[in-house]
């Protein structure tokens, strides 16, 4: 499982994993694949941290960070993260967030320590991403950056390849796989409807050899539905240059995420998720519960747009997260259809040696379904 993509990062395996999580980014590049950390809930200051901790557990080996500037979103234009974020906090309607404040109540999630409660306003814009891209081309060992919604702005494409890195972006459907190629992107990543957090409606099959059928030669990466070796197998049948995985990583044993959230993966089936407008303002598939439910109901507020409602929940994502054995009735649990085979915890390593075996024994079958000589 080699394809050139893995000779230009210096990677041995196509497998790459997004993950909030550091230690889950540094034991999967240890491991041969490309980790790739999720800035958007980190200050400039808390990335920092992250990535110079990833630079010292990595040994030689690469990875890479993902940030969210969307292609539209309200405050578009203010540079300032300060003044952007005075001015969005004003857009809030009282009514959004007295909506989610009840919700927490009336589920018992005790409120975090005033010292704890993080800003409203940490990524989803330019003006909180660049600082963002400013960290992360200071560590040497991030070798690519990639954009989560939209295409990136031409000024941090320039930067990013300027500084010899590769730069991608997401995609859900042929038509913004275009606007990558136009912008010059360097690899695309196509993300099924079956993936976990932000998605189209467009499914894996169909999607991935859509788009790398309209953006070659660049290399695309397959993402949503990505559980197990056959279906990396299935995707580098379809064309994909590797795959993009997340929702795998969520329950391994290096993942920080708390007991109560990893029952609850454990415990679902595929038909238990959504794509919710409730947390993000975006389409993004969870977990479904009493939050998603409660925000389709015909006396919730509309979600607002991004960056608007993810303010509104910020609070709830961290006290949810902190408080997680109180909390799963209304917690933010972002994973994709595939959490219906995530049935018990792995190492990284496991998981990976676990993927490259299955993918090999399913080119095997398909190799010995080929006639015969003689």
């Amino acid at each position: 499982m080699h394809t050139p993509l893995c000779d230009r990062l210096g990677i041995e395996v196509p497998i790459f994993a997004f993950s909030h999580c550091r230690d889950v980014v540094a034991a999967v590049s240890r491991a041969g694949g490309f980790g790739v950390l999720g800035a958007v809930g980190f200050t400039p200051e808390q990335l920092e941290i992250e990535c110079r901790w990833i630079d010292e557990h990595i040994g030689d080996h690469p990875y890479g960070v993902d940030i969210v500037i969307p292609g539209k979103y309200e405050g578009m234009g203010e540079v300032d993260p300060a003044k952007l974020e005075e001015h969005l906090r004003a857009l809030v309607p009282q009514q959004h967030r007295d909506f989610a404040a009840k919700l927490l109540r009336d589920h018992g999630v005790p409120e975090l320590p005033a010292e704890d409660r993080a800003r409203e306003l940490l990524g989803w814009t330019a003006a909180t991403a660049n600082p963002q891209v400013d960290v992360a081309l200071n560590h040497p060992k991030v070798r690519a950056i990639a954009n989560a919604l939209g295409t990136p702005p031409t000024d941090v494409i320039e930067r990013v390849q300027k500084s010899g890195r590769l730069i991608g972006a997401l995609c859900g459907s042929p038509y913004q796989a275009l606007k990558h190629k136009d912008a010059g992107l360097d690899f695309i990543i196509a993300q099924g409807t079956e993936g976990g957090g932000h998605t189209g409606e467009i499914g894996s099959v169909v999607l991935w050899p859509q788009v790398v059928d309209a953006v070659a030669p660049i290399p695309v990466l397959a993402a949503g539905g990505i559980g197990t070796g056959r279906q990396i197998a299935a995707a580098l049948a379809l064309g994909a240059a590797g795959v993009w995985s997340g929702s795998l990583w969520l329950s391994v044993e290096e993942a920080e995420a708390p007991l109560a959230q990893r029952q609850s993966y454990f415990a679902a089936t595929s038909k238990d998720t959504v794509r919710s407008r409730s947390f993000t303002g975006k389409p993004c598939r969870m977990l479904r519960n009493e939050w998603t439910e409660a925000w389709e109901s015909a006396d919730a507020p509309p979600p607002l747009g991004m960056p608007l409602q993810g303010m509104v929940t910020m609070d709830t994502v961290a006290r949810t997260h902190r408080y997680a054995d109180k909390a799963q009735a209304v917690a933010f649990n972002p994973i994709g259809q595939v959490v219906g085979m995530i049935d018990y915890t792995e190492s990284v390593r496991d998981v990976m040696l676990r993927l490259q075996e299955e993918y090999l024994n399913a080119v095997e079958r398909l190799d010995a379904l080929q006639p015969q000589d003689g």
